[in-house]
């Protein structure tokens, strides 16, 4: 099993976590098999998604180490457990709240905590995550992350929420070390058309844009 670091250094590299609030578990799990065939290896199933620690469970089964799975909107501490249970390899949080930050870390995987304002990015990073979510995006845009990189030039941020192809390059030129996508890169309704191979498409042209915005 990857380490705590090892994880955190996979999520740089990949650039993307794929955010998935899945209409069912049987279409989560075919989203994801449509984000993978597209080059998204970054997946994050959220608490929002039925069943979701059984989807994780079966993710985790079926492909391993070939994708870096982890779980996403906890927001009560025992659900920490439950994800690790379930296979997860990492735990992203829309919030930072004390006792929930603490039993995600007490886990030892990588721990991605929701902050918006400098005083919560700077408790969020303080209490040990990883990586500071940076939610809501769509709030902010890519000039708050490079506002906030005056201050905390050594606090990993990703911004989640206002995220697309149309403005991933942003985001990367303001310093953010990875982006959460979810409706932009994988809309619910074309799992629910059974339109995967748009969601593989859509997948693949997010892997090209962040590569570009990279170069």
């Amino acid at each position: 099993m990857l380490s705590k670091e090892e994880i955190t250094n996979k999520v740089k590299e990949y650039g993307v976590l794929a955010v998935i609030r899945g209409p069912s578990a049987e279409l989560t799990i075919k989203m994801v098999d449509a984000l993978i065939a597209g080059g998204v290896k970054g997946i994050e199933i959220t608490y929002s998604t039925p069943q979701a620690a059984s989807v994780v469970r079966n993710l985790a089964d079926r492909y391993g180490a070939e994708i870096l799975l982890g779980m996403g909107t906890l927001t009560r501490p025992e659900q920490a457990e439950e994800a690790v249970r379930a296979g997860a390899t990492f735990l992203v949080s829309p919030i930072c709240q004390v006792e929930l930050v603490k039993a995600m870390l007490d886990t030892g995987l990588a721990v991605m905590t929701g902050a918006l304002t400098p005083s919560e990015v700077f408790q969020a990073y303080t209490l040990g995550s990883s990586i500071v979510k940076i939610f809501p995006g769509s709030l902010t845009g890519p000039g708050y992350i490079k506002a906030l990189r005056g201050p905390f030039p050594y606090i990993p941020m990703m911004p989640t929420g206002g995220v697309s192809l149309e403005n991933i390059g942003e985001w990367f030129a303001a310093g953010a070390v990875a982006v959460g996508a979810g409706s932009e890169l994988c809309p619910k309704q074309l799992a629910e058309a059974g339109e995967f191979d748009k969601i593989s498409a859509n997948a693949h042209r997010f892997v090209e844009a962040i590569a570009q915005a990279r170069k």
